[in-house]
């Protein structure tokens, strides 16, 4: 046996404000309905692909647990202006400064609540003109107005949220170190491009999807890196048209928010402008270079500011179309519910949410390496075969499907190919553990003796703690008959992982095989303490206890073992022959039978029982 190794409502009232009051309300509840719209990313562990359920399971629960504090932290801000005489709680104001260190500990993009807590402070609260305040200072005029704003405590708010923040940072970098993680050209592309302009034009088209995933939430994929978004390399590149209309749209936006003479319009734009945009900006990559191209979870809180505005331009159009202003809203209501209900039925199987990516995203390799897992992990092997070579083919240098196209072609017996592509797969990276073991297995296949050991011990170079390569090592150290060394490798095997069967079993077994069956014995009592239900080494003790001639003690393993496992005909065969060699002929009998019923071609028991039917014919002829 050889192993091998794939890869793979609570509710706190706001501040009376007029007309914007109930759409601020509108745009929270709006959120939670659309947020399920929205996938999560899909992470993958270097050995075993997991799915994360963002949708209809709780496993998302970090960025909608970041969300809901996101908005409570807001809430309980608005709350601290409820004693109405222009005063203001510092109690409440810290209050919302603890639930955003909560939501930044769900996810870092929840201190954004701070800034967003900024600018409800200056629009709804000081109830400031940005435009007006802007051109005035500009002008030098009027600058006695901000006598009135130190005396309203803006500054003194405004202070308080800076220090806050700023503390919740330096904590934030205190824990988790102070460089940013570590990203390759796979996970986002553009911001690996040389050129700067490169660079801008291919994060506005990044922002321009993220905008239509906003607008018609029905492009998503569990995963969007991995080529999924060609980069923009040309200036005839027609993508270049979607960012240039984003930006139009913005700047159309903010210019109603500024000027409009309509006091209500100019601060209900201005807060949803600051709801969208804000919470995007750690997503954005004008900080820091993010680990992504798109992902859908980054857009749960700009939601909100999305849903604000969409709420202000259905109010806007039902003036003038008063008679479809309920049918209106249902329908948007109910194609986002029902996009949610279809992408929740999706998220369901691994099939469905592969499947339902390759439309979306045919050019990502991870996509078509995940559909051939889930297809090699169901036994389609051959379809398997098909989605792992489109996923080298898209990448290359993507060792994983490597591996795992490695593994299917050694179990297929094509081991020239899965040779090769292991190969590969260490030269594009070379501490990759798993590959040079899978690698080891090969040769050790193809007979390169000298080349499988070196490849266990690269393996083991690279994971120190990898007891399946030492059971594979000593695997290959037996069939050259060195067998203290494979001896010494199934130990060491067993220390790193004490329940590992196969390592103790085979010790068993080559020490029988090799003569040494006092050691044999102590070595499958010693398994036993730790696996006491393990069938397997219960039968290898009993066959070195029957050699021993201790036929009471074997018998006891014989019979626990097929207690465990009543359907081995070498159980039964080998207990057979225990109670042949013992004298009991009618039991030993007895088993043969059971032994040839389940297998009637076992090796050797046949001829057994057909010895024993003389014996007893001569038995049965003496003593009439």
């Amino acid at each position: 046996m050889v192993l091998s190794e794939l890869y793979w409502d609570h509710h706190i009232p706001l501040p009376k404000l007029g007309p914007l009051q109930s759409r601020l309300v509108t745009a929270f509840v709006a959120l939670v309905c659309f947020i399920n719209s929205y996938d999560g990313d899909f992470v993958f562990d270097d050995s075993e692909a997991i799915i994360n359920n963002k949708v209809a399971g709780i496993v998302g629960r970090a960025d909608l647990l970041c969300a809901l504090f996101f908005q409570l932290s807001f809430l309980v801000y608005c709350k601290a202006f409820q004693g109405g005489d222009k005063k203001f709680s510092v109690l409440w104001i810290f209050g919302s400064i603890l639930l955003c260190a909560v939501a930044m500990l769900c996810k870092e993009q929840g201190i954004t609540v701070l800034g967003v807590n900024a600018a409800y402070d200056i629009l709804m609260v000081c109830n400031l003109n940005i435009f007006e305040v802007a051109h005035q200072l500009l002008s030098r005029r009027k600058s006695a107005d901000i006598g009135g704003l130190v005396r309203s405590g803006l500054f003194m708010r405004l202070a308080l949220l800076f220090l806050g923040g700023s503390f919740l940072l330096y904590a934030r970098w205190r824990i988790m170190g102070t460089g940013p993680p570590s990203f390759t050209e796979v996970d986002n592309p553009a911001s690996f491009a040389e050129n700067v302009i490169l660079r801008i034009v291919n994060y506005n088209y990044y922002y321009s999807l993220n905008a239509w995933l906003l607008l018609c939430p029905w492009w998503l994929c569990f995963d969007w890196s991995m080529g999924c978004v060609p980069l923009i390399k040309s200036a005839t590149d027609w993508r270049i048209f979607w960012p240039l209309l984003l930006w139009c749209c913005l700047m159309g936006l903010v210019y109603q928010a500024l000027c409009s003479q309509d006091s209500n319009k100019r601060r209900t734009l201005t807060f949803g402008l600051v709801l969208l945009v804000i919470p995007f900006l750690p997503a954005s990559n004008l900080f820091f270079r993010v680990g992504f191209v798109i992902a859908e979870r980054v857009l749960y809180l700009s939601s909100a500011g999305y849903c604000l505005i969409l709420a202000y331009a259905v109010g806007f159009c039902s003036c003038h179309w008063k008679k479809h202003k309920v049918s209106a809203t249902l329908t948007l209501l109910c194609v986002n519910v029902a996009r949610s209900a279809q992408r929740s039925q999706q998220w369901r199987s691994e099939q469905s949410l592969f499947a339902s990516a390759l439309s979306v995203c045919p050019l990502n390799a991870k996509v078509h390496y995940n559909v051939g897992k889930n297809l090699a992990d169901r036994g389609n092997q051959s379809a398997a075969v098909k989605y792992y070579r489109e996923a080298v083919r898209l990448h290359p240098k993507y060792v994983h499907a490597m591996n795992n196209l490695g593994n299917i072609l050694k179990e297929r017996n094509e081991l020239k190919e899965a040779e090769v592509l292991l190969s590969a797969a260490v030269n594009i990276q070379p501490d990759f553990a798993a590959a040079w073991m899978n690698l080891g297995i090969v040769q050790n296949s193809l007979k390169k003796f000298d080349k499988a050991e070196q490849s266990y011990w690269n393996a083991i170079k690279f994971r120190k703690k990898y007891p399946d390569c030492y059971y594979n090592l000593g695997r290959l150290y037996a069939d050259l008959n060195r067998s203290i060394d494979a001896l010494n490798a199934w130990r060491n095997a067993t220390m790193l992982k004490p329940d590992h069967s196969l390592a103790w079993n085979n010790m068993v077994i080559l020490l029988d095989n090799t003569g040494n069956l006092a050691q044999a014995e102590l070595i499958g009592k010693e398994a036993l303490k730790i696996l006491p239900k393990d069938h397997t080494i219960m039968f290898s003790l009993a066959n070195v206890l029957g050699k021993q001639e201790k036929y009471k003690e074997s018998e006891g393993f014989f019979l626990n073992a097929l207690k465990i496992n009543p359907n081995v005909a070498s159980c039964h065969g080998n207990l057979a022959v225990l109670y042949h060699r013992w004298g009991k002929l009618d039991l030993a009998k007895r088993h043969y039978e059971l032994s040839l019923r389940l297998d009637p071609s076992a090796p050797g028991t046949k001829e057994n029982y057909n010895m024993l039917k003389r014996k007893l014919e001569l038995r049965q002829r003496t003593v009439g």
